[in-house]
């Protein structure tokens, strides 16, 4: 039932007819033709006093504020189709659950920029650390053989190669932003198609046997009975993922340790975790090792090294494969990092092709 002024205005002058009547009726000597008379009075002049007081003073007020809602829109506040709100069974309760769910949605966008502006001044703070220590480093070397020290070809060599080192980390740091940058807004496409993601595997422990062997840690590829593994997904970004993640279980884990790949294949997805026995990742870091520039133990990661967004970078990667990346670790037990990929149907036709995809992702 529409609750129009018109509506509104008839019932109320009724109302008012009626009680108008109902009092003439107890006084004597009024007949009944005077009281229709007065009925008919009170009802008309009910009515058009109704009428305006509704329509005028609050439908078309709250009709103002209904259309400037409107203006106010922006695309992710949804309003009904234009129309009246004197169509509404209840204009009120509609024009506040409107007002409310606009005031919810701009709270919920205030909240989302007050964390935008923490994180892109963290972000700012951190780049410039990053930034300022091989900068510096390489000034101090630099400035110093300026300074007299160039005369002595021992720390003339010494300061160039330790001045050239921290220039090539700082050349990293800017790749692997730019990378980052390129993988957030998208600039970088996806070539999928079907890898041996556990060859893969193997061909990124050959690369890195030798920082394993300096801490004397083993890799291992489970289950044993799997010849080859084969997923649908970009194998120069996939090899990047698997890299990062395999070296960080080197690097981070226990000297002595173990370094485990594991796929489990399912219907239509293979799940691949990168497994080590190190001394785990505390819970309350969990949340935030995908950050940019996060490091869970600044000092220890200082020396061995890395730009502080390897994680970020595997985390977009993944994304943009339309997969997520888990973790789970326990201190003192080790870290799994896990995702899933598509499977990828091999005919024995065509397996020489991937297999070419595979060996140019490790020339």
């Amino acid at each position: 039932m529409s609750l129009s002024p018109r509506f509104i205005a008839f019932i109320l002058a009724f109302l008012i007819s009626l009680i108008t009547t109902s009092f003439l009726a107890f006084v004597e000597g009024v007949s009944r033709g005077m009281m229709f008379v007065s009925a008919i009075s009170a009802f008309i002049s009910s009515f058009f006093l109704v009428l305006y007081a509704v329509d005028i003073l609050v439908f078309r007020e709250v009709n103002k504020m209904y259309r400037t809602i409107h203006k106010l829109k922006m695309k992710d506040f949804n309003l009904a189709p234009r129309k009246k709100l004197i169509t509404e069974s209840n204009p009120l309760k509609t024009i506040n659950d409107e007002i409310f769910v606009y005031v919810t949605k701009k709270q919920k966008e205030i909240d989302e920029l007050k964390k935008l502006e923490l994180f892109r001044r963290e972000f700012l703070a951190d780049v410039s650390h990053e930034f300022k220590t091989p900068i510096f480093a390489a000034q101090g070397f630099i400035h110093t053989l300026l300074d007299g020290a160039m005369d002595d070809e021992n720390v003339r060599e010494r300061f160039l190669i330790k001045a050239a080192k921290n220039l090539d980390s700082l050349d990293v740091l800017v790749k692997d932003l730019l990378v980052l940058s390129q993988m957030e807004t998208g600039d970088i496409k996806m070539n999928i198609a079907p890898i041996d993601i556990r060859l893969l595997a193997l061909n990124i422990f050959s690369r890195l046997e030798n920082i394993a062997k300096d801490k004397d840690v083993t890799f291992k590829v489970k289950p044993d009975e799997l010849a080859e593994v084969w997923v649908l997904a970009d194998a120069d970004r996939m090899e990047q993922v698997m890299l990062n993640l395999i070296e960080n279980a080197v690097k981070y884990g226990n000297e002595g340790g173990k370094v485990i790949v594991h796929f489990s294949e399912g219907k239509k997805f293979v799940e691949i975790a990168v497994r080590d026995n190190g001394p785990g990742i505390p819970h309350e870091h969990l949340n935030r090792i995908f950050e940019r520039f996060y490091r869970i133990d600044k000092s220890r990661s200082k020396e061995i090294g890395g730009t502080g967004l390897g994680l970020a970078i595997v985390k977009h990667i993944l994304n943009a494969h339309d997969t997520k990346i888990a973790v789970m670790s326990k201190p003192e037990k080790g870290t799994t990092f896990s995702f899933k990929l598509e499977k990828a149907y091999i005919s024995p036709a065509s397996e020489s092709i991937p297999e070419a995809a595979a060996t140019q992702a490790n020339p």
